[in-house]
C-alpha cells in the first residue's frame, strides 16, 4: 500500500520517511527484449541466450537502464501524491548498477525520501531508491532520483 501524501507541504513532512518496499515483479526475456528493440541495444547479454550461457553470468541479464526505467513503475507504488497540480521526473543524481538482473529473477524497489527543497511552484523531491534482485546479497541498482511536484 502507498504512502498517501497531500500536496507539497504533505511531502515536505517525508523528508527521512523509509517508504518501504514493493512487491516483486518478475523480469522476463520477453520485457529485456522488447527493451532491446526500444534502445536499439541488442548487446549478447541481453538477448542471446546460447551466447549468454556461456557468459559471465550464465544467462541472459536486463540492460542496467531497464532496471532504471522500472522507477517510474514501481514507484507510485509505494508513494501516492495528490493535491498537486503535476508531477514530473526531473532526473537523477547518481545511478549505479552494483550487480545484475539476471533472466526470470523477481526484482523490488525500496525507497526512501532523502530531500524535498523548494522550487519556483513546488517542490523536488530526492527519493534514494533501490532495485534488488530476490536473494542477492547486494542491490542490482541505488539512485538518487529527482521529482518536481507544482502546487
Amino acid at each position: 500500500m502507498p504512502t498517501p501524501v497531500h500536496g507539497v507541504e504533505g511531502l515536505k513532512q517525508l523528508v527521512g520517511v523509509d517508504l518501504g518496499f514493493t512487491p516483486y515483479r518478475t523480469i522476463s526475456q520477453e520485457r529485456i527484449d522488447t527493451f532491446a528493440d526500444a534502445t536499439d541495444d541488442h548487446q549478447w547479454i541481453h538477448v542471446d541466450t546460447e551466447a549468454a550461457k556461456k557468459g559471465p553470468f550464465g544467462t541472459t541479464i536486463a540492460h542496467g537502464f531497464l532496471t532504471l526505467s522500472l522507477v517510474s513503475a514501481m514507484l507510485p507504488e509505494v508513494l501516492s501524491v495528490d493535491g498537486v497540480s503535476m508531477g514530473v521526473n526531473y532526473g537523477a543524481n547518481r545511478v549505479r548498477f552494483p550487480s545484475p538482473v539476471p533472466v526470470d529473477s523477481r526484482v523490488r524497489l525500496g525507497a526512501t525520501v532523502a530531500e524535498v527543497t523548494d522550487v519556483a511552484g513546488g517542490v523536488q523531491v530526492q527519493v534514494n531508491v533501490t532495485i534488488e534482485v530476490e536473494g542477492a546479497p547486494k542491490p542490482s541498482m541505488v539512485a538518487e532520483i529527482l521529482f518536481r511536484y507544482y502546487s
